[in-house]
């Protein structure tokens, strides 16, 4: 990962990155200027950079790059980066291309604003998350870019923003890490795995693992119906940050499922080739929770991970069989490919029964309508708490990252009935909208106090788009962390 080094003055100035910015509405095509910057350079090279603009007809819009070469001179290289507006997230755009367009140099130094938190935070931010790298080769040639200089007036004005902003990305990094490896190699049993190495040595993190005999034994009927067709066995990991003094405290459920292949209801071909990404949910919750804990947040966290591979065998469970989920509540199955609601069930009826928080959030990859009504970059949100959603939706816009509020139509709830069991957890038609309101079902005296995001589609990028890179996204992380950060 880049070393990030906050300074007043580089040891050297192989390349500088200035900053532009928009010199006009944006319809009037005007040129982009510089903004003005903390660091004391060089007349000429700010009036070289200025001149520059205009003739690299650049716009200053965010993530717009230009490379100036300079030979003999110090530095070698100018580097114009647009900004956009200015905003937190134009500057996380702008560091995002930023990390693409200077990959072949070793090191930089980027010249920034006075008294600018959000761009610090930013540009950070998408340094790190727009050089991520996901491989398990050695083959193709790495980013030679090591090391990055931010040039401030003040390095300790700055120096609690940089660790905020990069605790944040590695943790997105980490939950992109989790959900891109193959599952070939991504079980339960790997998962775990990853989350006690993670965890260890964190004070006031606690964590507790139950393998398929304590499921059985306290009640977990739905994530072991999921994973009963697996020659690997179910998980439920509780990962519990617990600071001293904290006065709220919030559960976090994610959807663990780490292949899908449907089931005996078995999807297409097509449809199961990135069924590795099934698990994002609980990646992005265990990368918050760990976030939590390396900030120090003053909230307490506890995050269930239901864990299982939903698998074609003689053990697997079958359409139309009835699943008796934690604390007693039944359902009919019909379509085995809607298994994620299965152990989110469970996940949650527990959160209720027992951990009794002050509120509940659940993140899953949970269906394909997600895509269908908004789009690859927007989450479906559900509540029936209108301050708690506005609260999450803003702290998801200002990390950004998109969600859109969902309805959770009363005159929907009819579906759910089942002739032979409590619930029916697979009725047809507005497929994303039953799920929600099958699993506000086990949210008990929770009900007003729970959102469910439905973010299968953010959850993987087919492409490099600003801070985002090709494959898993870590969708979540941020603005998860965003939100917690306000709670106390």
């Amino acid at each position: 990962m880049l070393a990030i080094r906050l300074t007043t003055g580089p040891e050297r100035l192989d390349t500088l990155v200035l900053p532009v910015r928009p010199g006009g509405p944006a319809d009037a095509g005007a040129s982009a200027e510089l903004v003005p910057t903390a660091s004391a350079l060089p007349d000429d090279v700010l009036a070289e950079a200025a001149a520059l603009a205009p003739v690299a007809r650049l716009t200053g819009r965010a993530g717009q790059t230009r490379e100036h070469l300079r030979p003999t001179r110090t530095p070698e290289r100018l580097l114009l980066l647009g900004v956009g507006d200015g905003d937190e997230q134009g500057w996380r755009v702008a560091g995002a291309a930023l990390a693409r367009a200077a990959k072949a140099e070793p090191r930089l130094a980027v010249a920034l604003p006075d008294d600018a938190p959000a761009a610090v935070r930013g540009l950070v931010e998408g340094l790190l998350l727009g050089s991520y790298r996901f491989r398990l080769t050695e083959a193709g040639e790495a980013p030679a870019l090591r090391e990055v200089d931010l040039l401030v007036t003040d390095v300790e004005a700055y120096r609690e923003v940089v660790e905020l902003a990069r605790t944040t990305a590695e943790n997105t990094r980490l939950a992109r890490d989790l959900t891109n490896m193959p599952s070939s190699v991504k079980n339960p049993q790997w998962f775990t795995a990853q989350v006690e190495a993670a965890a260890a040595g964190t004070p006031d993190l606690h964590l507790r693992v139950r393998g398929p005999e304590e499921l059985a034994a306290e009640g977990f009927g739905g994530i072991l119906a999921v994973g009963g067709g697996s020659a690997s066995g179910p998980r439920l990991v509780e990962l519990d940050w617990r600071p001293a003094g904290a006065k709220r405290h919030v559960v976090l459920v994610g959807k663990g499922i780490t292949f899908d292949t449907g089931g005996i209801s078995i999807k297409p071909r097509d449809a199961m080739k990135l069924m590795r990404k099934d698990m994002a949910g609980a990646a992005a919750v265990i990368g918050a929770t760990l976030g939590a804990a390396a900030l120090g947040l003053p909230v307490r966290v506890t995050t269930l991970a239901p864990l299982a591979e939903n698998m074609v065998s003689g053990s697997a469970f079958r359409p139309g069989d009835i699943i008796r989920h934690y604390g007693g509540l039944t359902s009919e199955s019909t379509n085995s490919d809607a298994e994620g609601r299965l152990v989110l069930a469970d996940a949650l009826a527990y959160a209720v029964a027992e951990l009794r928080p002050d509120l509940l959030v659940d993140l899953a990859t949970l269906t394909g309508a997600n895509a269908v009504a908004l789009g690859k970059r927007t989450g479906a949100l559900y509540s029936d708490n209108d301050e708690l959603a506005d609260e999450l939706l803003a702290a998801i816009a200002a990390a950004g990252e998109s969600a859109w509020r969902m309805p959770l139509a009363a005159d929907y709830v009819e579906h759910l009935g089942s002739d032979l069991a409590d619930l029916h957890s697979s009725p047809a038609g507005a497929s994303s909208v039953t799920a929600a309101l099958f699993l506000r079902e086990f949210t008990g005296d929770l009900r007003e106090r729970w959102v469910h995001v439905d973010m299968s589609a953010p959850s993987w990028a087919e492409g490099d788009d600003a801070e985002l890179t090709k494959g898993a996204t870590g969708w979540g992380v941020r603005g998860l962390l965003r939100w917690l950060a306000t709670l106390d």
